[in-house]
């Protein structure tokens, strides 16, 4: 039966309320919280710098906009799945997947879980011939309404629709001259300890769409494009997205942000007090099962001294803050 996105965060954070005290987000009352019910996860600090209104514009993800793509199904009851499985071991020749990315003061997660996504798969199907860093900047400059307001949120689904149809160009990091297009929105301290300027809090504007290469880089623009022959969402079974994930490389995918979680620092996430704040993407790249608790792998884009160096667990099978009825994917052109 399909379940609603984030109907059991949301059942869980009634049932919490009823008892549990209210805690300024971020701080440390929260986290001490967090850490004294014992649950499957430890909290910490990762966003003194800030606060909840900066972690606000970082989830720019607008969420149940997945079933606009075609279902498709990885078959995965003809397949032998393995209890424990990590792209970053079965591709160790793709780069790409064990990358942490920063999206800065935007709110541009949307796009990054599905660039890094489409850059993995990219390699995985090329069995490891063609290693692209696609660029975050092109898709999130030029794909217009038809993935959502830019900086301002916007719809995985219409990404990947985006990459089959127009595609993408290439383009690494802030200030890496890597590729077409590099991120040109620089990282910000909303860390604990670090050396890039502090976040100023407010949204930094949508860049423009430059059909143009940096000075330095060979190719034209048209010519550096990547494209995908088809895009689509996977069916909210774990089993079919462990299929998939296991097929053809990391998917994108989305869930419901309550305020704990961004004090996230180890272990299998599951909601356990604070209010929503908002819809975010990132990429799931493997599963496994920690302590009798199963839990998808997620990268995010919050650079790497957020959360478990840049990378989170969160339960899997149960649609938690609706995880499994948000991923997407696609198959990139050969």
């Amino acid at each position: 039966m399909w379940i609603p996105v984030g109907l059991l965060c949301f059942l869980a954070s009634l049932a919490s309320s009823r008892n549990v005290p209210s805690f300024a987000p971020l701080s440390k009352e929260m986290v001490n919280y967090i850490n004294k019910m014992n649950t499957t996860w430890k909290a910490g600090h990762n966003f003194a710098h800030t606060d909840i209104g900066h972690v606000k514009r970082l989830c720019g993800t607008f969420l149940g906009m997945s079933r606009k793509l075609p279902i498709r199904y990885a078959f995965s009851d003809k397949m032998s799945l393995p209890d424990q499985f990590d792209s970053r071991e079965a591709w160790p020749n793709c780069p790409t997947i064990r990358e942490i990315r920063d999206q800065g003061s935007c709110g541009s997660c949307w796009a990054f879980g599905a660039v890094e996504a489409i850059s993995d798969r990219t390699c995985v199907h090329s069995k490891g011939k063609v290693n692209v860093e696609v660029s975050a900047e092109d898709l999130l400059s030029c794909c217009g309404m038809e993935c959502g307001m830019g900086c301002n949120g916007g719809y995985p689904s219409g990404a990947w629709k985006y990459w089959t149809e127009k595609g993408l160009v290439s383009g690494g990091l802030f200030n890496s001259h890597i590729g077409c297009r590099p991120y040109s929105i620089p990282p910000c301290e909303h860390h604990v300890n670090g050396s890039r300027p502090s976040c100023k809090g407010e949204e930094g504007d949508t860049p423009k769409c430059v059909k143009k290469c940096e000075d330095g880089y060979g190719p034209d623009y048209g010519s550096d494009k990547h494209f995908g022959t088809d895009s689509y969402t996977v069916s909210n079974s774990q089993y079919e997205i462990m299929a998939e994930i296991y097929k053809n490389g990391p998917v994108e995918g989305a869930f419901t942000v309550y305020e704990d979680f961004p004090n996230y620092k180890s272990g299998v996430y599951q909601h356990v007090t604070g209010e929503e704040i908002g819809g975010h993407a990132i990429k799931v790249l493997g599963w496994g099962v920690e302590n009798g608790t199963p839990y998808w792998l997620c990268a995010n884009s919050w650079n790497t001294d957020w959360g478990d160096n840049g990378y989170f667990k969160i339960l899997r099978g149960q649609d938690h803050c609706g995880i499994e009825s948000e991923i997407v994917a696609g198959i990139p052109k050969d």
